[in-house]
């Protein structure tokens, strides 16, 4: 049987189609923790044959994401912040990070699955990236601590509440840190800290402006020092070498907490920034625990 010509010209337009844009999702693991940083890394390959513009046209964004929770459930998204466009050459494959948690509800403790999409306009359609599916839980407590907030601070309510919480994942264990308002159920930030090993409890100190210092050992002969501020974000994190001598944290006469004993290996600059990330951006980087 002989097909006409105008439908071998139409598959081979559906065909050529449905390979103009890659989309790729991958999540740095499984298991999260509720209102931590939950990194979505999105790859876009421009498969045309020619350079493309994305951008948003005929009521679509030309990026987003669909999850979904239970039986299908699709969330509705917290917030609809555009992308600027993006123009990409014939063959480019570009990659950014997106922090699903500033822009879905995924608090609850359950599995969720998630894909990127992206809208063409030059065809008016949707390209998927593969379902990935990732699971948030919840970490054990192991010390808290609520404070007033000291004049002049730029901080709203009255009061916050400090959480240093342990998980242990299949192959090690992290410590995080929670700030947040008990009286209003707001979570400022939920954060890692780094990986922790060996029976040495982590300690925990509070300074006269009631900014939460954290010391834990992270690896044999190696501890992590951590300052957290009221609002959540990670103002030191610097890591200690055991020598003769042990890191421990020390109150001075004035009460300014500061790391005795070790050495001093490196001081990482940390980026304060918590604020959800457009796809130009990198998103607030925390300490890896990976």
């Amino acid at each position: 049987m002989r097909v006409p010509t105008f439908l071998l010209l139409l598959f081979s337009l559906v065909g050529t189609a449905s390979g103009q844009i890659q989309v790729d999702l991958k999540f740095k693991r499984l298991q999260y923790i509720a209102y931590e940083p939950l990194i979505a890394t999105v790859t876009i390959t421009n498969l045309a044959g020619r350079a493309i513009d994305l951008r948003d046209e005929a009521g679509h964004t030309w990026f987003g994401f669909e999850v979904t929770v239970g039986e299908g459930q699709i969330l509705t998204p917290m917030n609809q912040e555009g992308e600027p466009p993006l123009r990409m050459e014939a063959g480019q494959t570009v990659t950014r990070k997106i922090n699903l948690a500033h822009r879905f509800p995924v608090q609850e403790l359950t599995t969720y699955h998630a894909r990127a999409h992206i809208f063409f306009a030059d065809l008016n359609k949707f390209f998927y990236s593969p379902s990935r599916a990732f699971q948030v839980g919840d970490a054990r407590p192991i010390w808290q601590r609520s404070v007033g907030i000291p004049d002049g601070v730029a901080a709203t309510g009255d009061a916050r509440t400090y959480s240093i919480l342990s998980n242990r994942f299949p192959d090690h264990t992290s410590l995080y840190v929670r700030v947040e308002d008990k009286s209003s159920g707001v979570v400022y930030s939920t954060f890692p800290l780094g990986r922790t090993v060996g029976a040495e409890e982590p300690q925990m100190e509070l300074d006269p402006q009631n900014l939460l210092h954290v010391l834990h050992c992270s690896a044999p002969r190696t501890w992590t020092y951590s300052r957290i501020g009221l609002n959540g974000e990670l103002v030191a994190h610097a890591t200690f070498m055991e020598t003769k001598t042990r890191p421990s944290l020390r109150r001075g006469p004035e009460g300014a907490i500061a790391v005795h004993g070790g050495m001093l290996e490196r001081t990482v600059a940390p980026d304060v920034k918590r604020s959800g990330p457009k796809l130009s951006t990198r998103p607030a980087a925390p300490p890896d625990d990976d």
